[in-house]
């Protein structure tokens, strides 16, 4: 039977984006998102938020880090990765999500989003208020280069 890994979220950073880069030169970022939920809790409707770990890579990594921080929205398309170790002789995993797209939204007051007024990307033409739609699909480098 065929499997499908497919995940689009929507949320806010939780936090600001530290960019970091593998030996090999490639650029690297883990984010987390504040998801929320409405569910109905004794006859009422309360927001529940969720928080996923993403890590994005390549240029989506570094379009994360020149114009995203705490609290900005944005919608992430991945899949999910479920990381393994052992720690104190415990085997522990946690799921990911692996951010393949990345689509920046505007929040309420105008910045943080496509068409914020921004300084272009190194090697690109763009004019400093054209909007920055998304970022280009880049898979994750081969386990060797994961700086950690």
């Amino acid at each position: 039977m065929a499997s499908y890994n497919r995940v689009v979220l929507v949320g806010n950073l939780t936090r600001d984006v530290e960019l970091r880069y593998t030996p090999a030169g490639t650029a690297v970022t883990d984010i987390a998102l504040a998801v929320n939920e409405r569910v109905k809790k004794n006859d009422q409707w309360v927001d529940e938020v969720h928080f996923i770990d993403v890590t994005l890579w390549g240029r989506t990594a570094e379009v994360a880090g020149e114009y995203l921080s705490k609290g900005s929205p944005v919608l992430i398309e991945g899949r999910l990765k479920q990381d393994r170790w052992e720690q104190d002789g415990q085997k522990r995993s946690k799921i990911k999500v692996v951010g393949e797209k990345m689509q920046m939204l505007s929040n309420k007051s105008g910045t943080g989003g496509p068409g914020r007024p921004h300084s272009p990307p190194a090697g690109h033409s763009q004019t400093p208020t054209a909007p920055v739609q998304s970022a280009p699909v880049q898979s994750a480098p081969p386990e060797d280069e994961v700086p950690f």
